[in-house]
C-alpha cells in the first residue's frame, strides 16, 4: 500500500510545499503533478470542480507520484466521505471554528474506533495501490486531516480545536482571517493583530503536535513562512501561477494590460 509521504513528513517536523488546483481539468492536474510539488489540493470550495472531476484529478495526480489532497466545500460527513472514498489522500476543511466542528471532521475522516467513517468505495484502494480490505485496515494511518483556522473565532478557540485527537495540521487562509478581523482581505499583512494571531496559532499547533500551515502568494513569502515554523505551505494556485507567467512574458514584449494578476 502506498504511504502518505506528506503526513510522514509533517510528523517529522519537516516542511512541505504544495499548491491549489482551481482549474476543473484532470489534464491540468496531471501536468501540475509533474512539476515537483509535494502535494496538490483540488479546490472544491470556491472553484467549479465536481466530484467526478475531483476523482479523475486524484488519479492523475498520484499517477505522477504526487500526493492528491482536496479542500471540501463545507464541513459535512457527505463531503468528506465522498472525496476520501474516491481517492483523495487527505482533506482540507474550511472554517473550523470550534471543538465540536473539529471533532466532526475527525469523525467523518477516520474509521472506527477513531471515527465514524462508513466503509465503501473502490477508488481509494486503487489510488493507494492496494485492495479494499488493506485500505480499511490502514487508512487511519495514512489519511491527512487538515482543518482551516481562518477566522478570528478559530484563533480564540485554537487550544480547544487543535487539541482534538486525529488532526494532523491546520491551515490559515489569510484573506478570510483578515476579513473576519475587520481588515481588508490580503495574502500578506503587517497588522499587529494579524501577526499576533499567526504567532498564537503556530505556538498552539506546536503545543499539540499539529503542523502549522498557511497560504502564500509567492516563493519569497513561502520561504519566510517556513522560517517562521510553518510546515504545510501552499504556494499560490495553478491559476495564479499560469497568469503570472503569462503576464511576465507579455510584459517582456511590451504588451499586456495593467490588470491585477490573481494572487490566489
Amino acid at each position: 500500500m502506498r504511504r502518505n509521504t506528506i503526513r510522514e513528513k509533517l510528523r517529522r517536523g519537516e516542511p512541505s510545499i504544495g499548491t491549489w488546483l482551481c482549474l476543473p481539468d484532470p489534464t491540468a492536474a496531471r501536468l501540475m503533478a509533474c512539476v515537483g510539488f509535494d502535494w496538490l489540493t483540488v479546490e472544491m470550495e470556491h472553484a467549479p470542480v465536481t466530484i467526478e472531476t475531483a476523482a479523475q484529478s486524484f488519479g492523475a495526480i498520484i499517477s505522477q507520484g504526487t500526493i492528491p489532497l482536496v479542500r471540501v466545500p463545507l464541513n459535512t460527513t457527505e463531503n468528506i466521505k465522498r472525496v476520501l472514498d474516491n481517492g483523495a489522500f487527505g482533506i482540507v476543511v474550511p472554517m473550523v471554528n470550534s471543538r465540536a466542528e473539529a471533532e466532526a471532521v475527525v469523525a467523518a475522516a477516520r474509521y472506527a474506533p477513531l471515527g465514524k467513517r462508513s466503509v465503501g468505495g473502490f477508488l481509494h484502494a486503487v489510488n493507494f495501490g492496494t485492495d479494499p480490505a488493506t485500505y480499511y485496515e490502514r487508512a487511519n494511518d495514512e489519511i491527512l486531516v487538515v482543518v482551516q483556522t481562518e477566522h478570528i473565532d478559530a484563533v480564540e478557540r485554537a487550544d480547544e480545536i487543535l487539541s482534538v485527537p486525529g488532526i494532523d495540521a491546520f491551515f490559515i487562509g489569510p484573506n478570510d482571517l483578515l476579513k473576519s478581523m475587520g481588515r481588508k482581505p490580503a495574502m500578506e499583512s503587517d497588522d499587529p493583530a494579524f501577526v499576533q494571531a499567526l504567532e498564537h496559532l503556530v505556538a498552539t499547533g506546536k503545543k499539540h503536535g499539529v503542523a502549522p500551515g498557511i497560504h502564500t502568494a509567492d516563493a519569497a513569502a513561502a520561504k519566510r513562512r517556513v522560517a517562521e515554523g510553518f510546515q504545510f505551505v501552499a504556494l499560490g494556485s495553478d491559476v495564479s501561477l499560469m497568469l503570472a507567467k503569462a503576464q511576465d512574458e507579455l510584459s517582456a514584449l511590451g504588451l499586456g494590460g495593467a490588470g491585477q494578476v490573481v494572487r490566489y
